[in-house]
């Protein structure tokens, strides 16, 4: 590789210029190595931030940030190998059904996630709720259990795009985070990584989500994708909505209850609407079902047999956690203690809306989150929601229930839960989750030009 100088390269972004290929895989090693000084990466990055970044360029820094690290080569484990990944949101448990739920169809789910950071949960957490699952499998033991179960579910390893984690903790701290481009290259250079064959992708959008407009949104779904065909793999968007939070837990065990509450059986309305969704999707692009429709008939199938629930079991017990919290979560002896936030005199009517990024703040506010990466984490600390959106309320009904055992500021806590809520004297009209879809370049309901 040829060398370059960072600053004439910094130059060139700065006065609009694009950079070529072997100049960004360049400056991504350079910079992974220690031999570009955090100083000079971050005028690079808000040069790229405030100029923009082409289609090239983005396909290669996802390229360089994948080839910091190890790739990971699964061809010789039978099976299309698909994975999931959402952008985030409050109460999204769903990855806790859908691996499991895939994994029971004979689709096999290589999935290596990520923690919480800010008002939206990660994946890690929840799992590590279970007492004693262990998220720190080796690449090896990662092998292993996808060829014996059909799912495994990590965290991200040393090995892995080893570039993303300099960078994204850079751009924590340089305010160049919002960037599509480089949301799509940390997204795609961790799950190309994986090895995997397919993937679905959870985009969301609205005040609970990363992305608060719908037109971002779809931007990012359309890089996103773009990125994953590129490097060979099937990619499908599913454009979802996060304006109120996702079921009625909001927190890590709360959450984690309540998806095993879903393979159980118990009927979560907007959770199952998007866990079958994507499952449905993810059967089809593994080979199991012939369309997305009869993809989701599968995982109905299947989560009413049991099946998806023996997986998670299983899932569980191979990576050292307590699966009997999953054949009863009620089982769970140390869960934080429970308060009421009742409703007002002015709870009347219906409830017309909630604000899902105060709900999801406040959650880390009881300890179910971290504002920084080193902060400790409380996994039963948490919201469980008693009224959503079209429920009826009278003066004095519980709206929510918090799960913390920061007394001290439990007053200020229910306040911030109480304002979350809006009433109307009419209940508001029922919606779907499920805004639209993007695959083979296209959506299936584009927006009119005007939107």
């Amino acid at each position: 590789m040829p060398d370059f100088n960072p600053v004439d390269l910094i130059i060139t972004k700065r006065n609009g210029g694009a950079l070529t290929p072997d100049q960004i895989a360049w400056l991504v090693a350079a910079y992974t190595r220690g031999d570009v000084p955090d100083y000079q990466m971050s005028a690079f990055l808000m040069a790229a931030f405030l100029r923009g970044m082409n289609d090239e360029e983005a396909f290669a820094l996802t390229d360089a940030m994948l080839h910091s690290g190890v790739v990971l080569d699964l061809s010789d484990l039978p099976g299309t190998k698909v994975d999931k990944h959402s952008t985030g949101g409050v109460g999204d448990k769903i990855s806790l059904i859908l691996a499991p739920l895939v994994a029971a169809c004979g689709v096999p789910v290589p999935m290596i996630s990520g923690r919480g950071l800010g008002h939206s949960g990660g994946t890690l957490d929840k799992l590590e709720a279970i007492p004693g699952f262990r998220t720190d499998l080796s690449i090896d033991a990662y092998r292993r259990q996808l060829a014996r179960l059909g799912v495994v579910m990590i965290g991200q390893t040393d090995e892995i795009a080893p570039a993303d984690r300099k960078l994204y903790a850079l751009r924590d701290v340089t305010g160049t985070v919002e960037f599509i481009p480089f949301i799509a290259a940390s997204i795609m250079s961790k799950k190309l990584a994986e090895g995997i064959d397919a993937l679905v992708l959870d985009v969301k959008c609205g005040q609970g989500a990363f992305m608060k407009t719908e037109a971002d949104a779809r931007r990012l779904a359309e890089t996103l994708v773009g990125l994953g065909e590129r490097f060979g793999k099937r990619t499908v968007a599913r454009l979802t909505d996060m304006n109120t939070p996702l079921g009625r837990a909001i927190g890590n065990w709360p959450e984690t209850a309540e998806a095993i509450r879903c393979l159980h059986g118990e009927e979560v309305p907007d959770v199952m609407e998007v866990t079958y969704a994507l499952a449905g999707e993810m059967l089809c692009l593994g080979g199991a079902a012939p369309t997305p429709e009869d993809g989701v008939e599968q995982a109905r199938r299947a989560l009413a047999a049991g099946r998806a629930l023996d997986v998670f079991i299983a899932l569980v017990e191979a990576q050292g956690g307590d699966a009997s919290v999953v054949r009863d979560p009620d089982r769970r002896a140390d869960a934080a203690p429970v308060a009421e936030v009742r409703a007002g005199d002015d709870a009347r009517g219906f409830v017309a809306d909630l604000d899902a990024l105060r709900l999801g703040w406040t959650a880390v506010a009881l300890g179910a989150g971290r504002r920084r990466k080193e902060d400790p984490v409380d996994p039963t600390a948490g919201i469980t929601l008693a009224k959503k959106p079209g429920d009826p309320v009278r003066p004095g009904d519980v709206l929510a229930y918090l799960h913390t055992r920061r007394h001290d500021a439990l007053p200020a806590f229910e306040a911030a839960v109480a304002a979350a809520f809006t009433f109307a004297d009419a209940p508001p009209p029922p919606a779907s989750r499920l805004l639209d879809r993007y695959a083979d370049g296209r959506w299936a309901n584009p927006p009119s030009p005007a939107s």
